[in-house]
């Protein structure tokens, strides 16, 4: 039982300490103000690259696919969050979205490739 203790400590540790150390050492420093507008670039820059893929590569296969319905629901949806900045209407239009790209049969499609 204790080892499972130390454990569970050591993966908090580990866990923690790598977040909180920067952020305590940053929090006393003043920051020049290019990077703190490269810093908020960040989280755009990551979801963008968790999204991407996973909206022009082509399930199994790994070609690129601009066909792909999660794409044309996608773009819309980006342009509606763009105009709008709001969050639960994107969430909501991206919703309906998806679900009338379900009942479209994508055969409509065929006539570009």
């Amino acid at each position: 039982m204790a080892d499972y203790l130390l454990l569970l400590v050591g993966m908090g540790l580990v866990t923690y300490l790598p977040r909180w150390l920067p952020l305590h050492y940053l929090s006393r420093q003043s920051l020049p103000e290019w990077f703190v507008q490269w810093l908020e670039l960040i989280p755009a820059a990551i979801l963008s690259a968790l999204l991407l893929p996973a909206l022009i590569i082509g399930g199994d296969t790994g070609t690129l696919d601009l066909l792909r319905p999660e794409l044309w629901v996608a773009l819309p949806t980006f342009a509606f969050a763009w105009w709008t900045r709001s969050l639960g209407g994107t969430v909501i239009v991206g919703m309906l979205l998806f679900w009338l790209a379900e009942k479209v049969d994508p055969q409509w499609l065929a006539w570009v490739g």
